[in-house]
C-alpha cells in the first residue's frame, strides 16, 4: 500500500468506460488530499547524523575513558586532529608486530583484540566496543603492536596519529594524566585475568567471563543482564583458553542449572551467576 497524496480523480457526467467517484454523504464535503499529511511510517526512527558530523565526532571523543572530562577547547581540538576510517567487517585493523603510528576510537562497531599461536590457535585479548579506543601503546614505546585488532562488524573509526597525539598532549596535559589512569586500569584487568589462568578452572573462569561481558554490555531485564548478541561457544574459548569442546560441556551444564537462560541469539546472566562469580571473587 502506498502512502503520500492521493492523485485526483476527475469524474464525468456520463460516458462509456468510465468509473464513477463514489457518493458522498449529503452535506458533507470530501477533504482534500493535498491538506492531508501522510501518515508517519511505524518504522520511522530519527535521523542519524552521518560520521563525518563533528558534534558527532565530539560525542565520541567525549565518551572515551582516554579523554574523559576534558575541557572542551581540548575535545575541539582532538575533533580538529582525528580523520574518520571505515572498515569492514572481517578487516584486520592493525596487524601484530607492524609498527604503530596512531590509535583509533570506536565511533561505531565492534573490534577484537587477539594473538595467534604458531599452530593459529587464536587467544581473545579484549571486545571493544563504541568509544573505546585501542593502539596507544606503540605510540608512547614506539614498539610494534603487540596483538592484531579485527573488526567484527562495520565499523566506522576516528584514527589520531602519533604526531597529532604529542602535540595534543603537549597544548593539553590533562589527558596525559587521563592516558595513564586508563593505563593502570588495563594493567589491572591484565593481572587479573593471569591470575584467573593460574588459579581458577575452566568453569569459573567461563563464569568470569560471561558475567564481565553482561556488565559490560548486557541490558537489565527482570530476569537479569541480557546479552543481545552472544559469543558462539568458540569464541568463549578463545577469550578463556580453551577449546569449544570444555566449553560447550561448561556452557550446557550452567544452562540446566538454570544459572544462563539462552534466548535465540541472546543470553540471559541470571542474578543468580552473577552473585556465584562475586562469591568466588571474594574467596
Amino acid at each position: 500500500m502506498t502512502l503520500g497524496i492521493a492523485r485526483a480523480v476527475t469524474v464525468p457526467s456520463t460516458g462509456r468506460g468510465t468509473v464513477a467517484a463514489p457518493p458522498t454523504a449529503r452535506g458533507t464535503v470530501p477533504p482534500s488530499s493535498a491538506a492531508l499529511p501522510p501518515p508517519p511510517s511505524p518504522d520511522a526512527v530519527p535521523a542519524i547524523p552521518p560520521p563525518d558530523d563533528p558534534a558527532r565526532i565530539r560525542a565520541t571523543i567525549a565518551r572515551c575513558p582516554l579523554f574523559a572530562a576534558l575541557p572542551i577547547n581540548a575535545i575541539e581540538d582532538l575533533t580538529a586532529r582525528v580523520v574518520i576510517r571505515k572498515v569492514n567487517a572481517g578487516s584486520a585493523v592493525v596487524a601484530q608486530d607492524e609498527p604503530g603510528d596512531a590509535m583509533f576510537l570506536i565511533m561505531v562497531g565492534r573490534i577484537k583484540v587477539v594473538i595467534f599461536g604458531e599452530s593459529g590457535r587464536e587467544v581473545t585479548l579484549s571486545l571493544l566496543r563504541a568509544g573505546d579506543s585501542f593502539g596507544e601503546m606503540s605510540l608512547f614505546d614506539q614498539a610494534p603492536r603487540s596483538a592484531h585488532c579485527l573488526a567484527l562488524e562495520a565499523a566506522v573509526l576516528l584514527v589520531l596519529s602519533r604526531e597529532d597525539l604529542m602535540k595534543h598532549v603537549q597544548a593539553h596535559p590533562r589527558t596525559a594524566v587521563n592516558m595513564l589512569g586508563e593505563m593502570a586500569r588495563r594493567l589491572r584487568r591484565a593481572d587479573e585475568t593471569i591470575a584467573q589462568l593460574a588459579l581458577c578452572d575452566v568453569n569459573e573462569r567461563l563464569i568470569h567471563r560471561l558475567v564481565g561481558l553482561a556488565r559490560e554490555e548486557g541490558a537489565s531485564k527482570p530476569d537479569g543482564l541480557v546479552i543481545n548478541k552472544r559469543p558462539t561457544q568458540q569464541e568463549l574459548a578463545n577469550m578463556v583458553g580453551s577449546c569449544r569442546e570444555t566449553i560447550s560441556r561448561a556452557f550446557n551444564q550452567l544452562a540446566r542449572d538454570g544459572l544462563i537462560i539462552p534466548r535465540g541469539r541472546a543470553l540471559v546472566i541470571t542474578p543468580a551467576l552473577i552473585e556465584k562469580a562475586e562469591r568466588r571473587r571474594a574467596a
